[in-house]
């Protein structure tokens, strides 16, 4: 739906007389999705690691020219037809226009709210209204300030029913969403205590939720809830409610009766005095709460109830963040990592007993310390300890200090404790699981995912699996200590690392950065195939390479005055002038670069000539990583300040100067200058030991063989290893036309089977190598990890005598690079 550019400025209380006329139907706050400029209005947001002014001349470049913003940047004096709207917030102005906009449709208007069961309940709404209505929802989980805000925006003159879910994780938060959505009908889901750290108590975020419904005309949620019928009572909202409840009659609506069955749940219901059914095709707790709140809406808008009947049964699930697997040794695995609290919790174990499909399976659950609860440890245990005993669980294994000092609460036939989820994998007990439904509920930082891999049934081909989610991280992590807004260099040579420097740089082009760097032009080429349009310097360029750099928009480093000249006399052949190069100083790593003593003569030779301009000066940190050569890291640095100096002097223009690398940005950030080189850290390595990095490669294959050998027997080429034991020897896919290097044999290095380490045994071949998996539970197609979460690149390197980039650049080609991203 169009609107004026003037008449959001008047909403905004801003002059519109002198606005250029422009009709506005996108909102935009990502940059990166841009789709119609010519009709986006560009919100630019500020936050604690981004600044969205800084796209605005990139937006203008790409036809917008309609902008909202709290400052005006002098680089935009010449954007004479842009429309500027200055305000004093980006977001409140958003949220601003968007409750206007709101305003101008008279229609009925669900908004829901609650801890768990937003999204289901407004899928489930789509789905039952879908026939009667031309409705407008929320896309996917879009229920935060800037979500909702974008959300009602997509009403239009063909909405006939609007359905918004609000989330909130602060106090306050919901008096700014109130407006946007201005519900006319209100739906309160279950209370629980996700991101209960916030509120002060749980009736504080009850109240808090309650806002949504102030100025609605009807409010529906469960009476039952005695926390909420008090806040609602406190909130003044019971003279508009149309609750339901299972216990008193006389409520609106009565839900007389539920009867669960193996896959469905027959519901009976009082509604004006008449009685009436329906069934759902599941048998959870959540679900049916959920089918109930849906329900009274219905009923609401006078849908009939036989329709409703109709419509109930076909309801369809919607994406749950409960997954249900095939595990090993006929188990099922139901992994459910995403909530953390108590109510999740209670959903978990219902679900659980929902899938309980053969009686011989043995309910189990792994369980870690809950965050994010606002209770006592003991209190919140306590209530846990309740729950599993009521569900029937039989077997319970808690991670973490929390639940571990509080295990003695549980009162369940068998029970472990471990304080991490490295000492319950080592513990080995997972291996003993057999006829079991297991239900995983960890909260994130325990990475259940790993246990979650040890227990499912799956067979993976050799490949080296690259987190982009954990790239952006990592590049996010460091830009986000910079502690000036300097340039980002990100290192994508020797193909990423080897990573596929492909994927890596577009990752990065997506994500802003400014800068990439390779060795060689044919690297630099190979991204420009690519579709990589940001700057590219090439650090190892060939003498005779000019034209491949020049046709490829690619910027040398220049390292010595044999380049120099011959880069100057091809810039000057093609009259082509300031050809951007970077300058390279030798400051006392002693590889490439020009010495201290060559600077006057340097400088003197590049203002004599117009071809070639210089970009950026640069130097190299050779031990910046190590606090033993601390003090001559900051000579380096001295020197590199003195040259930098004098050659920007001489050009009499200004110079972009960097020395700092990975380790050189933990550790040194006052050598920040203009530019930083972010190489090893992008793909999750601290030379220094720095924490809050992710992990972004994986490399895996898969047992193809297992043998008894006995003892005295010998393995592999040239019988180099003799066998002290009988053993049972594993023959893995991966050899060293793979990457894997021949020094890992002989028992050097090892790889990870199940959680346990197996050393590398006999001379690595070309395409195989062998493991001991005496003392391991393994079987032919189980999946190996040669490096990865639970065995870093780092320990691999060290156990060689090498480093970690030579481990990731030595992979072959024929490696299967899978990137993965949520």
């Amino acid at each position: 739906m169009k609107r004026t550019i003037q008449q959001i400025a008047s909403q905004l209380q801003l002059p519109h007389k002198n606005l250029r006329p422009a009709e506005i139907e996108q909102l935009l706050t990502d940059s990166r999705r841009l789709s119609v400029p010519e009709t986006t209005l560009f919100f630019a947001l500020e936050t604690r690691s981004n600044d969205a002014h800084a796209f605005v001349s990139d937006l203008y470049e790409e036809g917008v020219r309609n902008f909202v913003v709290t400052k005006m940047l002098p680089e935009w004096s010449s954007l004479n037809d842009a429309n500027f709207l200055r305000v004093k917030s980006c977001l409140l102005a958003l949220q601003k226009v968007a409750s206007w906009h709101r305003s101008q449709f008279e229609i009925p208007v669900i908004g829901i709210t609650g801890s768990n069961g937003k999204t289901i309940v407004k899928e489930w709404l789509y789905q039952l209204l879908e026939k009667d209505y031309n409705i407008t929802r929320s896309p996917r989980s879009y229920n935060s300030q800037i979500g909702v805000p974008l959300s009602v925006w997509q009403l239009d003159e063909k909405s006939e029913l609007g359905i918004f879910e609000a989330g909130i994780s602060m106090p306050d938060e919901m008096e700014c969403l109130e407006p946007v959505i201005r519900p006319t009908i209100g739906v309160l889901t279950k209370i629980g205590e996700a991101h209960q750290e916030n509120f002060t108590s749980l009736q504080q975020k009850c109240m808090e939720k309650l806002e949504l419904f102030v100025n609605c005309d009807v409010f529906i949620f469960d009476e039952d809830n005695e926390l909420v019928s008090r806040c609602v009572d406190l909130m003044v909202l019971s003279q508009k409610t149309f609750s339901w409840s299972r216990k008193n009659r006389e409520a609106p609506l009565f839900i007389s009766a539920v009867e669960r069955k193996e896959d469905q749940t027959v519901i009976s219901y009082s509604f004006l005095s008449f009685d009436y059914s329906f069934r759902i095709p599941f048998s959870d707790e959540a679900s049916i709460e959920n089918a109930i709140n849906c329900l009274a809406v219905a009923l609401y808008l006078h849908v009939a109830p036989t329709e409703i009947s109709e419509r109930m049964m076909q309801l369809e699930p919607v994406a749950m963040r409960l997954e249900l697997r095939k595990g090993k040794q006929e188990c099922l695995i139901i992994n459910d990592t995403y909530n953390s609290d108590i109510n999740s919790i209670r959903i978990a174990f219902d679900f659980q007993q929902q899938r309980r499909l053969e009686p011989a399976l043995q309910k189990t659950v792994i369980l870690s310390d809950i965050l994010q609860s606002g209770l006592s440890p003991r209190s919140l245990y306590r209530r846990v300890a309740e729950l599993a005993e009521q569900s029937g669980i039989r077997k319970l294994i808690g991670i973490g200090p929390e639940i571990s000092a509080n295990g003695e609460l549980f009162a369940i036939p068998e029970r472990q404790f471990y304080p991490s989820t490295d000492e319950f994998i080592r513990s080995g007990i997972w291996k003993s699981f057999r006829g079991e439904l297991i239900l995983l509920k960890g909260a994130r930082r325990f990475h259940f995912e790993r246990i979650s891999t040890l227990l499912e049934e799956r067979i993976h081909e050799t490949q080296l699996e690259v987190d982009l989610d954990a790239v952006v991280h990592n590049f996010n992590f460091y830009k986000s200590r910079l502690h000036s807004p300097g340039r980002l260099v990100c290192m994508v040579k020797a193909n990423g690392y080897g990573t596929g420097a492909a994927e890596i740089a577009k990752t990065l082009q997506y994500h802003r950065c400014d800068y990439l760097a390779v060795a060689v032009a044919e690297e630099g080429m190979q991204l420009r195939k690519e579709g990589i349009t940001l700057p590219v310097m090439v650090l190892n360029p060939e003498v005779n390479g000019f034209e491949e750099l020049f046709t490829h928009d690619l910027e040398p480093e220049v390292y010595n005055f044999r380049i120099l000249e011959v880069y100057i006399k091809e810039a000057e052949r093609r009259g082509v002038t300031g050809y951007p190069i970077h300058l390279k100083i030798d400051s006392g790593m002693h590889r490439l670069g020009f010495l201290p003593e060559q600077i006057p003569e340097l400088a003197s030779r590049l203002a004599a000539q117009k071809g070639l301009k210089v970009l950026s000066v640069f130097s190299h940190l050779s031990a910046s990583e190590s606090w033993i050569f601390d003090d001559f890291t900051r000579q380096q640095m001295e020197t590199f300040r003195q040259a930098a100096h004098d050659i920007e002097q001489a050009l009499q223009y200004r110079i972009w100067k960097h020395i700092l690398n990975s380790a050189g940005m933990e550790r040194f950030p006052t050598g920040e200058w203009d530019m930083v080189r972010l190489g090893i850290g992008l793909y999750g390595i601290s030379a220094s030991g720095l924490q809050g990095l992710k992990n972004v490669c994986t490399l895996k294959t898969t047992i193809l063989q297992i043998k008894q050998v006995s003892a005295n027997e010998t393995i592999g080429y040239g019988r180099k290893e003799k066998l002290q034991r009988d053993a049972r020897i594993a023959t893995i896919r991966f050899g060293y036309a793979d990457g894997l290097n021949r020094q890992f044999g002989n028992r050097k290095g090892k790889v990870l089977i199940n959680g346990m380490l197996a050393p590398i045994v006999g001379n690595v071949c070309m395409d195989l190598c062998m493991v001991d998996v005496t003392d391991l539970p393994a079987e032919e197609g189980d999946t190996v990890i040669l490096f990865g979460e639970g065995l870093s690149v780092i320990e691999q390197a060290e156990s060689i005598g090498t480093i970690p980039y030579e481990i990731l650049t030595s992979l072959s080609p024929r490696v299967k690079r899978i990137y993965l991203k949520e």
